[in-house]
């Protein structure tokens, strides 16, 4: 078993071991190695950023707190296409926070993988237009993950502007554009809104009363959700 293998293999050890650990003498066992090299090991994953404690004496061992990413196996194509995929689309919806996910796979990388990553990245240049501000898909964000109603200063294409309660539902991109989609208080219908003409945004405390992505009618036939899984 190669290193990066056994490395991987150790953190699930780790985490299947849950709160009661398990010692360097089973870890040696199991993977027929020496307890120096598990050793090794563990300080390699502690240094990758992995949160292992350890507990000494009898009973004790090492284990790992739970909600941590083991290391992650990926080639430098691959590492590069996620840099490369949040870099083109700063505007799509939680961008900020896919973009600190890659950054902590990245720290789980073996050391040559991410600097072949790092180098074929500046081979890659994007060139995108303005996005909305942070402040307001923020608001945006925290709004359809709570599912709170979100209030909107909006303007339209013929320039009217209108403040608006909005229940959110879904977002959605077409022809370059981010829109949130959802139901509008003002007009008691559903709405698609383009983000970049929303002027401010403010999550109210009121719930969402549940109105759900079927109402928001039939999708194009080449749409599909962001997690590209088959049904």
């Amino acid at each position: 078993m190669k290193r990066l293998e056994r490395l991987h293999a150790l953190s699930e050890m780790l985490r299947r071991s849950g709160a009661r650990g398990i010692t360097a003498e089973r870890m040696a066992k199991a993977f027929e190695v020496s307890i120096r090299t598990i050793k090794r090991d563990l300080d390699a994953l502690e240094n990758s950023g992995a949160p292992i404690w350890s507990r000494p004496g009898p009973g004790g061992g090492y284990g790992l707190i739970g909600g941590s990413l083991p290391p992650v196996s990926l080639s430098p194509a691959e590492a590069m296409a996620l840099m490369a995929a949040v870099s083109a689309a700063p505007d799509a919806p939680y961008a900020d926070l896919a973009a600190a996910g890659i950054q902590k796979i990245f720290n789980v990388l073996d050391p040559t993988t991410r600097a072949r990553a790092d180098e074929l990245a500046h081979r890659v240049w994007v060139n995108t237009p303005p996005s909305a501000s942070r402040a307001i898909k923020s608001a945006l964000e925290e709004a359809m993950s709570e599912q709170r109603v979100i209030r909107i200063r909006y303007t339209s294409k013929d320039d009217t502007t209108t403040t608006r309660d909005v229940e959110p539902v879904l977002f959605a991109s077409t022809s370059g554009q981010w829109y949130l989609v959802g139901w509008c208080r003002l007009r008691n219908d559903m709405r698609w809104f383009a983000v970049s003409r929303i002027a401010r945004a403010n999550v109210t405390k009121t719930a969402c009363s549940g109105h759900t992505i079927d109402e928001v009618g039939e999708p194009p036939a080449n749409a599909r959700p962001v997690h590209g899984r088959d049904a």
